[in-house]
Order: C-alpha cells, then structure tokens, then sequence
C-alpha cells in the first residue's frame, strides 16, 4: 500500500466509505485508517443510511454506481435530511454531465476511477483542512461571506454553500470589479487541470446564482461573454 505525503490530522476525523465493492472499500478505509483517519464502510444504501446517523462522519464517500440505488440518489437523500458534511463522488466517467449530476445531487466533488491512493487522500484532506479561527468576512453591495463558516448572507437570508460554492464565490469576492477570466477562475478555485473543460465554471456559476439570489435580488456574479466573469452591480 502506496503512503501519500498528506500530513496526518492533528485528530481523527471520521469518513465513511460507501463502496459495493468489499475489496475496494477495504483497500479505500485502510489508506484513510493510515493518514490518521477513522473510518467505516457501508455496502449499501440501506446500511449507509444507519451509519451516517449512527458514526456522524466528518466527511463521506460514495461510490455512484452502488446496487440497489445509484450513489446520486442517496447523495440527494443525505442532504434532504440534512447531512452538511462533505461528501465526494467516487464515479467512472468524466464528462460536464457527469458533473452536473454530481452537484444537482448535492455532492462538494468528485473522485475519478481507477482509484489512487495519494491523489484520494490529498483531495480528502483539502476538505478536511482544519478551520481557521477567524472573524474575516467579504462585503460586496449587501452579499457578505463568513470565512470561518464558509456561509453567505444575503438580506438576512443564510446560504448554505458547497465546499466548490464558497471557494468560488470567494475568489470572485476577493477580486470585486475585476473580470476574470475562466482560466483564471479554474487554477484559483478547482487548482488542477482542467484544460479544455472550463463548461464546469458555468455549471457552478449557475447553481451559486440561484442561490444567491433565491429571493429576487439583484444579480451580482455577471458574465463577460467570451471572457469569464465579474463581480459586480449591473
């Protein structure tokens, strides 16, 4: 078993592994159990169910294809009962529909097979990153955004933000006015490659504007055609 350079936690954060493959859930929990991580499996949706309720994990993981019911639905199930934790998405195909789904489900991001350890693990413990203590917010007209509970504010309203969603919405706040462009936005926010595959900004960008702007407000994420996009009043 291959060992990742990710620093272990200064505690031990629970994850559970949603995986109908036993071999692979056991070969997924014990690199997790190594990096310092506690860990339980679940086969099915029916016992991650009972699990989620009973381990309260910090993070979850779900194999999209899972027999019974697809990972999406049960994904969508966790958060319609109100799971906040980050949860990514184990899947075999790569495409923006893919994506799509993946965050229509509600999952924070995903994990393209076949399964490496060190790749997991750094993608695992970007989510699991112990929060800074902070008071900082970031203004803009009247959207503000609380960096120690990665939440925004909008007229009173909470908004309730993915992990994806925050780093986003972040990046676009820390640079106000500024026209940014989709490579730019793609390095800063997601910080991998993604060359030819910029369509996912606009998948966000659309779920972040319903969000926040639910009740009617003003749009203030705007589209520069054919470049990127701009924080701004219209």
């Amino acid at each position: 078993m291959s060992t990742a350079s990710t620093a272990p936690p200064d505690h031990a954060p629970r994850i559970l592994v949603i995986e109908p493959d036993e071999v692979l859930a056991q070969h997924v929990s014990a690199d997790l159990r190594e990096s310092g991580y506690e860990t339980a499996i679940a086969l099915d949706a029916a016992a991650a169910m009972q699990q989620a309720q009973d381990f309260q994990p910090a993070l979850i993981v779900i194999d999209r294809m899972l027999s019974g019911e697809s990972g999406l639905a049960l994904c969508h199930t966790l958060r319609t009962a109100g799971a906040r934790m980050p949860v990514l998405m184990l899947m075999a195909k790569d495409s923006v529909d893919d994506r799509v789904a993946c965050l229509e489900a509600g999952a924070d991001d995903y994990f393209l097979k076949p399964y490496r350890t060190e790749d997991f693990l750094k993608l695992v413990h970007l989510y699991l990153q112990p929060e800074t203590s902070t008071n900082e917010q970031l203004r803009f007209a009247d959207l503000v955004l609380d960096l120690a509970t990665r939440r925004a504010f909008r007229q009173e309203r909470t908004i309730d933000l993915t992990m994806k969603e925050f780093e986003l919405l972040k990046y676009l706040m820390e640079h106000p006015r500024e026209v940014l462009t989709r490579e730019q936005i793609l390095e800063n926010v997601w910080g991998y490659d993604f060359v030819g595959e910029s369509n996912v900004i606009e998948v966000y960008i659309r779920y972040l504007r319903l969000k926040i702007e639910e009740e009617g407000e003003k749009r203030l994420i705007q589209t520069v055609r054919g470049v990127g996009y701009v924080l701004r009043e219209a």
